[in-house]
């Protein structure tokens, strides 16, 4: 099978974020690959496994993302693609990645392609059916589940709270959801390994596109933090005392009685 997997390099969600100038401070931040493209790395190694084949993960973004695509080559990962567009691309969207993305899978047969359903650090979960619709094939996302059966697939999805499972066919693109997999952490020989495992870097031109051809649809107006959360109030005292200062606090403070 010829498989490929979506991956974006992202802010580690659990460190510290900062603004500067309307943009986030890169500055000290701390990069990993998107969690959710963790689940579709490694449910792309275990169909690969039983069913043979190759894994190919790829990236859009700078240089930076070589890091994270080295990870999951030492995950299992055959191959890696970083199509680097920092020189081009200054304020791209989901309509751009996507473009990019499609116009490098247009005629590498695949059979399956993987993503995650959302990026941490986005969250519009746009990217992969964007790709799916540009290259005419059938999607399926937020999956928790799939079994492959020659060019069949039958794939179960999370749907608000339950499940729903769908018979499809292959070329098949799906965007995984937790609970899809526990990824694996990349073992030292997977790290030696990954060392010499093929890793190319494209630009637009070689894909035949120009900055105005992947040109974002959309426009960040502004970028802030949440506001901070105040501090919470632990009620002491038995239960009808603790009912009465609730009741005064909801009256003094939150004025909502």
């Amino acid at each position: 099978m010829n498989i490929f997997v979506l991956m974006k390099r992202t802010f580690d969600t659990e460190e510290k974020i900062a603004i500067s100038g309307g943009k986030i401070n890169e500055d000290g931040a701390e990069f990993i690959i998107n969690p959710y493209d963790e689940y579709a790395i490694e449910e792309a190694i275990q169909v690969r496994d039983a069913n043979g084949g190759e894994v190919t993960v790829i990236s859009v973004g700078n240089e930076e993302a070589e890091k994270q695509l080295r990870t999951a080559l030492a995950m299992g990962a055959d191959k890696a693609v970083l199509i680097n567009t920092e020189d081009d691309v200054e304020n791209g969207d989901q309509f751009t990645t996507a473009k990019i993305l499609a116009e490098y899978l247009k005629d590498k047969n695949a059979d399956l392609i993987l993503g995650g359903n959302v990026a941490i650090d986005g969250g519009s979960g746009q990217v992969g059916p964007r790709v799916a619709e540009l290259l005419n094939i059938p999607y399926v996302t937020t999956i928790t589940k799939l079994e492959i059966d020659g060019t069949k697939a039958t794939v179960t999805r999370d749907v608000e709270g339950d499940s729903e499972v769908i018979e499809t066919s292959l070329p098949l693109l799906v965007t995984a959801q937790q609970g899809l997999n526990e990824p694996r952490y990349p073992s030292l020989p997977g790290i030696m390994k990954a060392k010499k495992k093929p890793l190319d870097e494209l630009e637009l031109d070689d894909l035949d596109l120009e900055e105005d051809d992947v040109e974002a649809k959309t426009k960040t107006i502004e970028i802030y933090l949440p506001p901070k959360k105040e501090a919470g109030k632990v009620l002491s005292g038995d239960l009808a005392d603790q009912v009465k200062e609730l009741v005064q606090l909801l009256h003094t403070e939150a004025k909502v009685v």
